[in-house]
């Protein structure tokens, strides 16, 4: 779907990457963030600069939103985006936000007489960058099939989640997982080098065994152990501390809203919150395992 004419709202660590996909294959893009030096960016690859978010919905066929939180979403949409769109125009929310507010923006859309998905996105800044990002999607399969085209433009794999906020749902749930699995991973590679226990060979006997998960055989947070990771440049770059803080936060909320049990969860977001206390929220998340062995 080339030529189509989109609105991007929200140019940061992945919006950039993200726009700048868009334009590589073929969209006209207008663009607009708080940000003069991003807004410089977008235009250097072939982006249209907007006056605000407003601007940057008028007249386009799809719109889409990187944004900060819900509240941000939330602000934009019916603040701004509502009120300039063209009839019938296309929503798409890559943000991670909460579930409700997700599904509320979505309703208010569709009242409006808009399509909307919320399609949160798994994959972090290289992968926003290369145009490999998952995104998982929410919303009717009307709003899929028109959004499909669009998010294919940025990432390597696109998925119906269901309806309205189910692309959150589904992101969080994900990312309350891989939480918990790096905290055990580091736990355990902690425990192991007490026990005398080389990092390498439990590395080579967990990765084939029971074990494993994709924070020990993808992300391995000892540096110099597995592929390489963040661990082996000092815990540099990767999935920041906060963010993953954000998103265990955002599960957290999700489960107590439905009633829904998550010790687990529960726990990684308090030992995510003491690393980000301790003013690591800029490192990557496997940065745990330090904090686990009292470095």
């Amino acid at each position: 779907m080339t030529n189509e004419h989109s609105g991007f709202i929200g140019l940061g660590n992945m919006g950039g990457g993200m726009a700048a996909n868009l334009l590589k294959n073929g969209h006209a893009v207008r663009a607009f963030d708080l940000s003069e030096e991003a807004l410089v960016k977008a235009e250097g690859h072939g982006a249209v600069r907007a006056a605000n978010a407003a601007d940057a919905a008028a007249g386009a066929d799809a719109v889409v939103t990187m944004l900060p939180a819900g509240s941000h979403v939330e602000a934009v949409y019916t603040g701004e985006v509502f009120g300039a769109a063209k009839a019938g125009a296309l929503f798409l929310d890559c943000s991670t936000i909460d579930v409700a507010t997700a599904r509320r923006v979505s309703e208010a859309a569709s009242a409006a007489g808009f399509a909307m998905v919320d399609a949160p996105v798994s994959g972090g800044i290289a992968a926003a960058n290369g145009g490999t990002l998952t995104f998982m999607v929410g919303g009717t399969d009307a709003a899929f099939d028109s959004a499909r085209p669009i998010l294919s433009a940025m990432g390597k794999a696109v998925i119906h989640a269901g309806g309205a906020g189910n692309g959150q749902a589904a992101k969080i749930c994900n990312n309350m997982l891989l939480g918990a699995t790096m905290v055990a991973t580091c736990e355990t590679f902690a425990m192991a080098r007490k026990l005398g226990l080389d990092p390498q060979t439990f590395y080579d006997i967990s990765s084939v065994s029971s074990g494993q998960s994709w924070s020990m055989t993808s992300y391995c947070p000892v540096p110099n152990v597995g592929p390489q990771t963040p661990a082996d440049n000092g815990y540099q770059g990767g999935f920041a501390v906060g963010l993953m803080l954000k998103d265990l936060k955002l599960a957290s909320g999700a489960a107590a809203s439905v009633g829904a049990s998550v010790p687990m969860g529960n726990a990684a977001e308090a030992l995510y919150q003491m690393l980000a206390n301790q003013g690591e929220g800029e490192r990557d998340f496997s940065l745990m395992i330090e904090m686990l062995e009292g470095k």
